[in-house]
Formats: structure tokens, C-alpha cells, sequence
């Protein structure tokens, strides 16, 4: 198997200046025999269980021939068309795996009504879902969960012979399927979720869907005895080195672009994306990262405070003032895993805690509590709401509400973007992300929500607090109830739009929410604000 990295540029002055200490330090064969002292003192309690990953391919190659011969019954029985529900970790990396080996599986991480009905409805009669949840309480998943069960009921099919549950041993989801009589696949769990790549909640949806999953899990076992060595040229130590010290000055680059290879590696960028962001973003400190392609504004215009990573499962050959990457799919989740908590001990951040994850969910409870109380919109153009947060606004249109949004950017400071839309349809978000960034000339994040609560939103709260933020909501002609529940999917979406905005106003962050009446027309009403 062949894995090539290098850095050039100020990345390879920080390579240079940084990986021989890591070397003396045996960090990496000290991370291979799951030393947990590696982060600190005050990290220990969470590091002691959070190591599991290191020896997720070995210990997961015992789950291949149960996921294999499920696969089969499915198959015998015309199932045809597999659905996860699942979010962040639970679905990023099924999502990477199955578009590397163009395999189909729908995946359901939203609470958007509309984008929930139409999964749900679409071929009930072949499809089969698997529900993923580490810690069994997701809101979201739990909420899709039901939705299914209700459409099984009524399309009279025995709800328990189409939905698996992947789940931790001793989770609430554990103990309700085993109730039901639901078949459970158990993960590890030492392994965090954002870590949960080679382990069963990216095996089993992969393996069902139709992955040659055995063959992934051997990549990485190939490329763990590599990253275990103590020598200058471990990729592990290279990417971490970088990530975590490279200058601009006396300044870091603290925002790393991933430029994924779209034929060898779809979709890398967005499972990589939050591995970083919710590792390394807290206590105001992290690598933001920020997924791009080869043609967008961040790649081409040399920002001070941006690193460039080209990543690509073939050999790539390009010159850039940063870093290249080449290895195959399994052997890029070990290495960049290695890396993050390479950064993270460079940086001085326990890589394992996600501290500032729960203070969304809380805030989004609480607006669910309180849905009945809608906050009018300060003003509205055409069919679009404008409200804001920490920001003060004195136009009356969309145009000048943005203007004054990008205003409130500092010199090292970023835009998210984060649609609470229906990701199914058809919104141009790749040219609303690139006219944000060439506008701005400042890096910009786009996310889809609610996912991204659960991934890169640790960084947006716990991260530099440099951040402004863009929230676009849409709304629904008809909501969805939760079944067995008093809310419905367009009041769940709501208030976790709502909650994360309270969070990051809180925050001192100026937050501009954009309510689209009529998404289609409203989004390219954005869109010709923005350019």
C-alpha cells in the first residue's frame, strides 16, 4: 500500500522545527500503545477512555461476517435500498465510505419535514434503515427512528425485521430495541464518536449498503503499524506537526482547507471536517477547518492564516505552500485520527471532550419548550424574516442586513454558514459558500443543520471566538409530527436554529438568521445579495 504526505512551504518549516521533539517524545508509539498521559493531567480522565480507536480495525474485523451475512438476508428478501438515520460521527464517515466505493445509502441527518418525508415515503416496501446513536439519547435520531416505525407499521411491515440499531452497550437505545426485539449491532465504547470510523457505526451501514468492508478494515491495519513508528517521515506526525505550528509571521495559520480529490475521495473533506473542529475546537483555541476544491477562493487566494491540505486516495503531485496527502481510504481515517491528537498535544487540548457540544442541545430543549413564544422578525423583505443576535441592524432589507454581518468580521475572522434546509433540494449551497468567501476575501465554512451541532458546532462555541454567523431557515408548507411525541420535526428544527443561536449571541457572537418563506425564490434572493 502506498502512502506518500509532504509539506512544502511554512508547513515544512514547521514540520522541521517540531517533528523531531514528537520523535524523542515516542508520541506515536505511545499513542499506538494507548497512553493516555499524552494530553495532560487534566485530560486523563477522558483520554483513559477514549483510546479504543487506536485498534478499531483489528478488534472490528470480528463484525465483518455478521454484517456480511445480514446483508445477504436482506438481499434474499428484495431489500434493496438502505437508509441511516444517524449524526456527526454516526453518519459522516457511512456517507465517505459509500461514496468512495459508489455504493448507494441514503442518509437521513436532518430534521427538515420536508427532507424527512421524503425519505420515509419513498419505497418503504425494500428498505431497511439502521439507527445509529452512541450515546442512545439523540434527539434527532431517535425522532427519525419513530417516523420509520410508524411507516412500517402502516405499510404492515414487522418494523423489527427493517431496522438495526447500532448503539453502545448500556445506552437507552440498547435497552428500548432489545425490548422491541430490534437486532443490535453494540460499538465500542472507548472509541468516541467522531473516532467511530473502522468501528460499527461505520461498518455496519457501509457493510449492508454493499462495501467491501473487510478490505477497507486492512487498509488500516496496514497503515497503524506505520503511524506507531518513531521516525520524522510518519505521516501522523507530519500532518499534526502542520496542523498545529505552521506560521504566517509570528502568527499561526489556524485554518486548515481540506481539498479532497472528488474521484478518489468524495466527500472526505466533510468527515475530516469535523474529526478537527470538534477535537480541536475549545478552551479558544483549535484548527478550523474549512472543506474546499482545488477551484475555490480560500485555494487560490493566499490567505494569511490558511493552510492547504490536498488529500487524494491516488498519487498526487501539487505544488503547494502546505501539504499533499496520498493513501487509500482506510489508511487516510488512521492517519488523519493520528494527526488530530498529534495537533491537539501540540496545542495543548484534550482531543477527546466535546464541552461546548451540550450547550446547544440545552438551549434547543429549552426553545422547544417554549415554541409557542415566536419571536417576530425584526424586519421583512418580500418573504424573507431577518432576526439577529448581538448584532445591530439598521436597514430594512436582506442586501444590507449581510453587509452588516460581514462588517462585524475581524481580520483573523471566518463565516459559517448554516442551512437548516432541506438538503435534498437542489440549493446551490457551493456557490452561496464560494460568493460568501470572494465577497468577504475570509475563509468560510458551510454547514448543513442540524448535523453540524454535533460535529463542527464545538468549534464555532469552543473554538476562537472569531467567528460570524449566518443561519438560513426555511420553512416547510407541512410539518411533520414526531410520533409518541408533542413536537413536530418543523418545531424540533426550529428551536435547535433558535437554541444555537441564543448559544453563540451569548458568546458575543453576531448571528444574522434568514427565515426563507419561499426557499427556492428566497435562497436566489441571498444569493444576489451576496455577489
Amino acid at each position: 500500500m502506498a502512502i506518500t504526505s509532504n509539506a512544502s512551504g511554512s508547513a515544512l518549516d514547521a514540520v522541521k522545527a517540531t517533528v523531531d521533539v514528537l520523535v524523542a517524545d515516542e508520541v506515536a508509539s505511545r499513542i499506538a500503545a494507548k497512553d493516555f498521559t499524552l494530553w495532560g493531567k487534566e485530560a486523563e480522565a477522558e483520554s483513559s477512555i477514549r483510546l479504543g480507536w487506536v485498534s478499531s480495525a483489528t478488534e472490528s474485523l470480528e463484525l465483518v461476517d455478521g454484517i456480511l451475512a445480514l446483508r445477504d438476508e436482506f438481499r434474499a428478501k428484495g431489500i434493496t435500498r438502505f437508509v441511516l438515520c444517524g449524526m456527526g460521527g454516526s453518519s459522516l464517515a457511512p456517507e465517505v465510505i459509500t461514496n468512495k466505493y459508489n455504493v448507494p445509502l441514503v442518509v437521513l441527518d436532518s430534521t427538515n419535514p420536508d427532507q424527512v418525508r421524503e425519505v420515509v415515503s419513498e419505497s418503504i416496501e425494500t428498505t431497511a434503515i439502521i439507527v445509529s446513536s452512541k450515546s442512545g439519547s439523540t434527539v434527532e435520531t431517535d425522532s427519525q427512528k419513530r417516523i420509520f416505525e410508524q411507516a412500517f407499521t402502516a405499510a404492515g411491515i414487522d418494523k423489527t425485521d427493517r431496522i438495526v440499531i447500532v448503539t453502545d452497550p448500556g445506552s437507552p437505545m440498547e435497552a428500548a430495541a432489545k425490548a422491541d426485539g430490534y437486532r443490535i449491532f453494540n460499538a465500542d465504547p472507548t472509541v468516541g464518536g467522531r473516532y467511530s470510523a473502522l468501528t460499527a457505526f461505520g461498518l455496519v451501514p457501509s457493510g449492508l449498503a454493499g462495501v467491501n468492508i473487510k478490505g477497507l478494515l486492512e487498509e488500516a491495519i496496514e497503515a497503524a503499524a506505520l503511524l506507531a513508528t518513531d521516525v520524522e517521515s510518519n505521516p501522523g506526525l507530519v500532518l499534526g506537526a502542520a496542523m498545529a505550528r505552521t506560521a504566517n509571521g509570528s502568527s499561526y495559520k489556524d485554518k486548515l482547507g481540506l481539498i479532497a480529490d472528488p474521484v478518489s475521495l468524495p466527500g472526505f473533506g466533510d468527515w475530516a471536517e469535523q474529526l478537527i473542529a470538534e477535537s480541536t475546537g475549545k478552551h479558544s483555541k483549535g484548527v478550523l477547518p474549512l472543506v474546499l476544491d482545488d477551484k475555490s477562493h480560500e485555494t487560490l487566494a493566499n490567505l494569511p492564516d490558511v493552510l492547504l491540505a490536498n488529500v487524494s486516495a491516488a498519487n498526487i503531485d501539487v505544488n503547494v505552500d502546505g501539504l499533499s496527502l496520498s493513501a487509500p481510504l482506510g489508511a487516510q481515517f488512521m492517519i488523519w485520527e493520528y494527526a488530530t491528537v498529534v495537533a491537539s498535544r501540540l496545542l495543548g487540548i484534550n482531543p477527546f471532550d466535546q464541552p461546548d457540544v451540550e450547550s446547544a442541545k440545552i438551549a434547543a430543549r429549552g426553545m422547544l419548550e417554549q415554541r409557542a413564544e415566536i419571536v417576530p422578525a425584526t424586519f421583512v423583505d418580500g418573504s424573507i424574516e431577518i432576526r439577529s443576535l448581538a448584532l445591530e441592524l439598521s436597514g430594512t432589507d436582506v442586501s444590507s442586513a449581510i453587509k452588516q454581518l460581514f462588517a462585524e468580521l475581524a481580520a483573523d475572522g471566518y463565516i459559517a454558514i448554516h442551512a437548516y434546509m432541506n438538503r435534498n433540494a437542489g440549493f446551490d449551497v457551493h456557490q452561496l459558500r464560494e460568493a460568501t468567501a470572494k465577497s468577504t476575501n475570509r475563509p468560510t465554512t458551510f454547514g448543513w443543520a442540524p448535523r453540524f451541532l454535533h460535529s463542527t458546532g464545538q468549534y464555532h462555541k469552543g473554538g476562537p471566538r472569531q467567528g460570524v454567523f449566518l443561519q438560513l431557515v426555511a420553512k416547510s408548507d407541512e410539518d411533520l409530527a414526531v410520533p409518541g411525541r408533542d413536537f413536530t420535526f418543523g418545531e424540533l428544527i426550529a428551536s435547535q436554529a433558535a437554541g444555537d443561536a441564543k448559544v453563540l449571541a451569548d458568546l458575543g457572537r453576531p448571528v444574522l438568521t434568514l427565515t426563507l418563506n419561499i426557499p427556492a425564490e428566497d435562497f436566489a434572493t441571498i444569493l444576489r445579495s451576496i455577489g
